[in-house]
């Protein structure tokens, strides 16, 4: 069982930027990549941005050259920078990870069955 602990979100303004962040609450053993979601109020929840554990990379074409996921791997802490951000942009975020899903460079093709294991999430709200 791994438990994920996100910090940062809040408020921000259009065309601003946030950080969030992501790490298990103890240390874990086993390779696993990790993504990040968000769900809007009256909407599924989406994928945003994923990093397998050898550094491979992939993101929604929503956030794609706006958002960089990055990690740490001494912290074992993920991170979500979001540039220029959007009012779209605003919803709850979560951050999941899986010791099987295997992130691939291409188009995004990730869903939340993919990840077995979420953060309780943080909220991200950008007005214009």
């Amino acid at each position: 069982q791994v438990q994920l602990v996100q910090s940062g979100g809040g408020s921000v303004q259009a065309g601003g930027s946030l950080r969030l962040s992501c790490a298990p609450s103890t240390y874990v053993y086993t390779k696993y990549s990790v993504a990040w979601f968000r769900q809007a109020p009256g909407k599924e929840r989406e994928g945003v941005a994923a990093i397998d554990s050898d550094g491979t990379t992939n993101y929604a074409g929503s956030v794609n050259g706006r958002f960089t996921i990055s990690k740490d791997n001494a912290k074992q802490t993920v991170y979500l920078q979001m540039d220029n951000v959007k009012p779209e942009d605003t919803a709850m975020y979560y951050c999941a990870a899986d010791f099987f899903t295997k992130v691939l460079a291409g188009p995004w093709a990730l869903s939340i069955s993919d990840f077995g294991f979420w953060g309780q999430g943080t909220q991200v709200t950008v007005s214009s």
